[in-house]
């Protein structure tokens, strides 16, 4: 599987609070984002193959800016704050919202929403929200179900109807299960960050 299901070169390029501190140049963006300890890190470390590219932390709420990572030299990894509960308390949703209307106003080099939620667990609100957000302003996502491998053959068959419930017009083509431990899911999800930058 070398080479299949992960990027060949990565590396950590800057933190940044405001898009006035963007990185240049200026390439393709890839924005990971969803709710606090949902394994945004995990899957950028699994596609580079790169166990401490991103910060990993057990305590949710640890990613606290927007940290841009470039990918073979081509386009970047943004990873974003999660969103919800912080084990740090001081990311309010004021803040958080600034930064993120700050990162989607106007930004012509974002070209997907990797969209990440725990495929264990319901979308709560702040899903919900998000996932308005996104579709109000027309901006490209998928949605990209973390730690598959922990459920069992009902639970999956569960998480489409869960989804088709609780987001209003879902889309499934827009659907991708990943497992940081499954290489043939990281490629799928792989081909499709292809398909668009």
């Amino acid at each position: 599987m070398e080479g299949i299901y992960h990027y060949k070169k990565a590396n950590f390029i800057k933190s940044i609070t405001d898009m006035n501190q963007a990185p240049t140049p200026r390439l393709s963006e890839v924005l990971f984002v969803g709710k606090s300890n949902v394994g945004k890190s995990s899957l950028i470390n699994a596609l580079t193959n790169n166990k401490k590219l991103a910060y990993t932390s057990s305590k949710p709420g640890m990613t606290r800016l927007l940290n841009y990572f470039l990918i073979d030299d081509k386009f970047y990894f943004v990873d974003a704050p999660g969103y919800g509960y912080s084990s740090k308390k001081d990311l309010d949703y004021e803040m958080y919202g600034k930064m993120i209307d700050s990162y989607f106003h106007n930004n012509e080099y974002l070209k997907l929403v990797v969209f990440l939620l725990d495929s264990r667990h319901e979308p709560n609100e702040d899903d919900l929200l998000f996932y308005e957000y996104l579709m109000y302003n027309n901006i490209p996502f998928i949605f990209a179900l973390t730690k598959v491998d922990k459920l069992n053959m009902s639970m999956k068959a569960k998480i489409k109807k869960n989804l088709v419930a609780k987001f209003k017009d879902f889309d499934e083509n827009k659907l991708f299960l990943v497992s940081i431990n499954n290489y043939r899911l990281l490629e799928k999800l792989k081909d499709k960050i292809d398909s668009v930058i």
